[in-house]
């Protein structure tokens, strides 16, 4: 489930930790990365359990309409094809799906406020409207409405985003890659699949190569080899910045060139220009606006 640009921002921001906090013992900051890791399947599954919830939303809408004192033709004859689709009765009849989310107690019940306010901006789209208005009925059907709620609902929904907030500090980071995955999943079911819990890492899937390095072994000696090395890393930063204020060196930044200074040295197969450049993509959305050109220059002289 995880790719290597999501597992190198997990060791970048468990290197945060450690720097924020240099007591950390290199065990805690293992549990902190493997928690943050299995953070990201556990809100891809809690999103996932949406499906549901917001289809009874829509069941819960269409029966009070029916029950008022004197409902209107279209009221007492309404459009089915949302509240029967598919995919939310594959999903609850699913074992496996039913056992995980009871197991991980997730549940929506709660967040009413948030269903209402959500159904009630899916009807009144465009795709939603064209979905509703086609009699033909199909599970790729379903499958492709609930991709287009996903993508154009969720992403930046603040509701959401605070219930998020609220539920696990490693969530909100991790919204755009949950909510790619639930489609990944749609897209699945849609064409026939069946629903399997994902593996934490793309290396341990069945379609992985048997050759390639586990996923796991990659993130767990990178954060080993940064801790472990902490202090010498941060020396050869502030040898090769004698003009700048150690103190003043932006946290992130120095977190984003230790990480990628643990990694060319845990790893020396690995293209130096591929580290350098992972570590600059991420220092674009984690750190200053100058950060590009200071990460990319510091990585390139101390790896190279």
């Amino acid at each position: 489930m995880l790719n290597r640009r999501i597992l190198r921002i997990k060791v970048f921001k468990t290197i945060y930790s450690y720097a924020e906090n240099p007591g950390m013992t290199i065990k805690e900051a293992e549990a902190q990365l493997e928690e943050s890791c299995e953070s990201t399947r556990d809100l891809y599954l809690f999103l996932l359990s949406l499906v549901g919830p917001l289809t009874d939303e829509a069941r819960n809408r269409i029966e009070a309409a029916r029950s008022k004192f004197n409902p209107s033709e279209e009221e007492k004859n309404p459009n089915m094809k949302f509240v029967e689709n598919g995919l939310a009765s594959l999903l609850a009849s699913d074992p496996d799906f039913s056992k995980i989310i009871k197991k991980k107690k997730f549940s929506w019940d709660q967040y009413d406020v948030l269903l209402r306010h959500l159904y009630e901006a899916v009807r009144d789209r465009d795709y939603f409207k064209a979905y509703i208005g086609d009699p033909d009925r199909s599970i790729k059907q379903d499958a492709e409405l609930w991709s287009d709620i996903f993508a154009n609902e969720l992403q930046d929904n603040g509701e959401l985003a605070e219930i998020l907030e609220d539920s696990s500090i490693f969530w909100n980071d991790d919204v755009e890659y949950a909510l790619n995955y639930c489609c990944k999943t749609f897209d699945s079911l849609g064409k026939g699949g069946r629903w399997a819990l994902p593996e934490l890492f793309n290396s341990d899937s069945k379609s992985s190569s048997s050759t390639k390095q586990s996923d796991r072994t990659f993130v767990v000696n990178v954060l080993r080899k940064a801790v472990a090395n902490f202090d010498k890393y941060y020396q050869e930063v502030a040898t090769r910045t004698p003009k700048w204020d150690k103190n003043r060196i932006c946290t992130s930044d120095l977190c984003l060139i230790v990480a990628g200074q643990a990694e060319a040295e845990a790893f020396k197969d690995t293209p130096k220009k591929v580290i350098i450049n992972e570590y600059v993509e991420i220092s674009k959305f984690y750190s200053t606006p100058e950060s590009k050109a200071f990460v990319n220059g510091l990585l390139d002289k101390i790896i190279n």
